[in-house]
């Protein structure tokens, strides 16, 4: 009974005695062997044609680059490695000793950031909000600018740290980008017309003689007659405004007179106004259209219409915050039935144009005149009948006197404004103001427009600029 309370003990230290021996190789083993986990790796960054030198604490006997096309190296000695950036890009370099691996690096390899930043900081010390950054291959800015004409400037000088579709912009550009453009076309046009004709027609028996000396007259053959054997006949063209006729036994004489003096004056005033982005075009017609039979195949004729009036087409550019690049083309048309053509039945107009294409750099409310025209024409036309022309009394009966004066002046003037948008929540219309007249206002006091309860200005709404827009606030 002793002796077996005694083998318990024992029984148990054995067993306890032999794991620990089964498990201890394991242990060993397990604390001797090199480690599965891979080592973190060290970032390096090293611009595109520069090196740098890694110094290591114990010798290295193996380096090996994965890329040898983004980055080199050279073994100094056994602790020293000199590694050279060749091309944009990422790799990695590891270090061996032996047969473990000791060290990874990470390099990337990008262009010359801190010379990019430099320069910008040396060339436009005021844009604090610009960034620039190294992404993959390329160089990308980001931030804000001030204005257009900056971040310009800011993309040629990365463009010279990397090549060609390797910048990229993410910048945004502030102030304002809406450009209102106010245009003033004035013209004023005189003209002065003299004219003096006149044709005598005599007639005795079958016997007749008429002049035709300025149009004022005009051959014809009576109905179903030809014009080289039968009886001639004439007409009177619609530029006569005078007659006169007396006999002398039995032969009528008939004078035809063309008799004018024209005074003509014509004002022309436009003041068109369009707002668009920076960089985008815009259009703008104060006319109309008018058309013009275009002939077809088979006979037919198609009508297209051709636009007539004041045009303005602008595109501006917004260089900075007091700065706009403009190019301006106005015209101004209007109908000249003095040029007109006749096709198939149709009266064509001509067109009197004035144009002006041009491109200009202003600041914000600047003025400019892009055209400015003195035009001064004279004709004047003297005909006459040979030898009767020259008669000293009767000589002015045998000519015809035409005399045509036109002076015109032509003024466009353009202003452009940088505009934002209004923050009303109604925006004042020409028409606030009107009120309907009652009964008594239009058929008693004839009145178009009421009085009773009319709104001011003031109640109708205010704007910040005098335009209709709102000026951008310093």
């Amino acid at each position: 009974m002793a002796s077996t309370n005694l083998n318990k003990p024992i029984f148990l230290i054995s067993i306890l005695f032999v794991t620990v021996l089964s498990l201890t190789p394991m242990a060993v083993l397990a604390a001797s062997g090199p480690s599965m986990e891979p080592l973190q790796a060290t970032a390096i960054d090293i611009p595109a044609g520069k090196s740098v030198v890694l110094k290591s604490e114990s010798p290295v006997k193996r380096v090996s680059v994965a890329n040898p096309e983004v980055a080199d190296f050279i073994l100094l000695s056994s602790r020293e490695i000199y590694v050279t950036a060749k091309a944009a890009g990422s790799t990695n370099l590891t270090l061996w000793q032996d047969g473990r691996v000791v060290a990874v690096y990470d390099i990337n390899v990008g262009y010359d950031i801190t010379g990019l930043k430099q320069q910008l900081n040396r060339v436009m010390p005021k844009e604090k909000e610009l960034q620039v950054m190294a992404t993959n291959d390329s160089i990308t800015l980001a931030g804000k600018v001030s204005s257009a004409a900056n971040l310009s400037q800011a993309l040629s000088l990365a463009r010279a740290y990397a090549p060609e579709g390797k910048v990229q912009s993410l910048v945004q550009v502030g102030g304002v980008h809406q450009v209102m453009l106010e245009v003033r076309v004035s013209e004023m046009s005189r003209s002065l017309t003299r004219r003096l004709g006149i044709n005598i027609f005599f007639n005795k028996g079958n016997g007749f003689g008429v002049s035709t000396l300025g149009g004022l007259a005009d051959l014809v053959a009576p109905r179903n007659a030809e014009i080289l054997t039968g009886p001639l006949g004439w007409v009177a063209s619609p530029a006569v405004n005078a007659l006169f006729r007396f006999d002398t036994g039995s032969a009528t004489w008939t004078g035809l007179v063309d008799a004018l003096k024209e005074d003509g004056l014509i004002k022309v005033l436009a003041e068109p106004t369009l707002i668009t982005l920076s960089g985008q075009p815009a259009f703008f017609l104060a006319g109309g259209e008018f058309p013009v039979p275009v002939p077809q195949g088979l006979g037919t004729v198609a009508i297209e219409y051709k636009k007539f009036g004041v045009m303005l087409d602008f595109m501006p550019t917004v260089l900075s915050e007091d700065k706009i690049s403009i190019k301006v083309s106005p015209v101004v048309s209007d109908l000249d039935f003095t040029t007109a053509v006749q096709f198939q039945g149709f009266v064509i107009p001509g067109l009197r144009t004035r144009t002006a294409t041009t491109t200009v750099e202003l600041g914000d409310g600047q003025s400019f005149a892009i055209a400015g025209l003195l035009r001064d024409n004279m004709r004047s036309i003297n005909s006459k009948f040979p030898l009767l022309g020259d008669l000293p009394i009767l000589g002015p009966l045998f000519q015809s006197k035409s005399f045509q004066k036109e002076e015109t002046e032509l003024v466009i003037i353009v202003t452009p404004h940088l505009v934002k948008p209004l923050d009303l929540a109604k925006q004042p219309l020409p028409t606030d103001n009107y009120i309907e007249p009652d009964d008594v206002e239009f058929y008693l006091l004839g009145l178009l427009e009421g009085e009773s309860g009319k709104k001011s200005k003031a109640e109708a709404g205010k704007l910040d600029g005098d335009f209709g827009h709102s000026m951008p606030k310093q």
